[in-house]
């Protein structure tokens, strides 16, 4: 079982939003070959959900992480869509919050689908 962990420095996050590969009306999605070094036995993907100020109060915003991190633990267990070599920043946008869950995980599985090729 993979154990997703979320990135804590500052200079983390700058070396990944270097690199954007997917962007659609739902989220933008950046990533990096990892550069984390893992100290202990337990495999880790390196990920990390943001959602901007602008989309509206604490609340709003928890709930689409929310929604965010559940969709990849679901296609984590379903299909390893999810290469765990690479870190990940997921950005929400607004839109999420009205999507429907099996819409957003169909948008979701495809992206991280077209990012292997």
């Amino acid at each position: 079982m993979t154990k997703l962990e979320s990135l804590k420095k500052n200079s983390h996050f700058e070396t990944v939003l270097k690199n954007r590969v997917v962007n659609n009306n739902l989220f933008s999605i950046y990533r990096v070959k990892n550069f984390i070094k893992n100290k202990d036995k337990i495999k880790k993907l390196y990920i990390s959900f943001i959602m901007r100020k602008k989309v509206g109060n604490a609340v709003k915003r928890n709930k689409i992480k929310r929604k965010l991190k559940s969709i990849v633990q679901k296609l984590m267990k379903i299909n390893s869509a999810i290469n765990s070599d690479y870190t990940y920043i997921i950005f929400g946008k607004a839109k999420i919050y009205e999507t429907n869950s099996d819409e957003l995980f169909e948008q979701m599985r495809k992206s991280f689908k077209g990012m292997r090729v």
